[in-house]
């Protein structure tokens, strides 16, 4: 059972009379411990735009978070494939969206697809961290079952993203040592345009995944924009009105 009705997928089709004939499609993708209700407001206002959206819930995420700790990396890149095909299959473009862990995700897919993704934007992304009891986690995963959560971190009050309250750490260890070290190597394969949104008060992920995906992606285009009044889950944030806006007028015409 998923841990609230916000928390499911979502998905609408293209209605090309909004968007000058064309069929566009975007794929996005939730964070780390998180679930389809910290995206579902940005995707519904995409979806509103006339773009085919879809927002997968990943691989044990909401529900329990020891549900989280059977899955990994490759599970959850696997769904966003999936979702990816299928927009590829109906629409004329697809760009990608995706927050803090869906930002490597979608990262990942633009690296592997570079000629399939018409635009990447990302909130916050994460491929790195400083953090140094991360060490650890090779070994410290078969002792621990998880870390405190890293849930909530918005600024606007009242305000819940619907995620778990603890880090599974098996989970946290595929995505690090999976996820984000084969995604740095590979990051200078992207080429599509890129929109990066990234907070000026972050308490989850720190600055140097912003410094090594600057420095290392090949986009033809990239434009990074300061969200002031924003934590991590952005997309829920004061500035989301920000990021709905930006990114829906950047995938009108990347893929237009």
């Amino acid at each position: 059972m998923l841990i609230k009705p916000t928390a499911e997928p979502f998905s609408a089709t293209a209605r090309p009379e909004l968007t000058d004939g064309r069929r566009i499609g975007v794929l996005v993708s939730h964070g780390f411990t998180g679930s389809p209700a910290s995206m579902r407001p940005w995707a519904e206002s995409l979806a509103e735009r006339g773009f085919a959206v879809e927002l997968p819930l990943l691989p044990g995420h909401g529900t329990r978070w020891q549900e989280l700790n059977k899955v990994g990396w490759s599970e959850w890149y696997a769904a966003l494939t999936a979702s990816f095909d299928k927009l590829l299959a109906e629409n004329d473009a697809v760009a990608v969206c995706g927050l803090s862990l869906g930002g490597a995700l979608v990262l990942r897919l633009a690296a592997d697809r570079p000629e399939d993704v018409a635009g990447v934007v990302v909130v916050n992304p994460a491929v790195n961290t400083t953090r140094m009891d991360v060490k650890a986690l090779p070994v410290l995963r078969f002792l621990v079952g998880s870390f405190p959560g890293i849930v909530n971190d918005i600024k606007k009050p009242g305000v819940d993203e619907f995620g778990y309250p603890k880090t599974p750490l098996k989970a946290a260890y595929s995505m690090m040592w999976h996820g984000w070290k084969p995604l740095r190597a590979d990051l200078a394969k992207i080429t599509s345009p890129m929109l990066l949104f990234k907070s000026v008060e972050d308490h989850v992920v720190d600055e140097t995944s912003l410094a090594i995906i600057k420095k290392s992606v090949s986009s033809r285009e990239f434009t990074q924009v300061s969200l002031p009044e924003s934590y991590h889950v952005a997309t829920l944030d004061n500035d989301a009105p920000t990021i709905f806006a930006e990114s829906a007028d950047f995938i009108a015409r990347v893929a237009g």
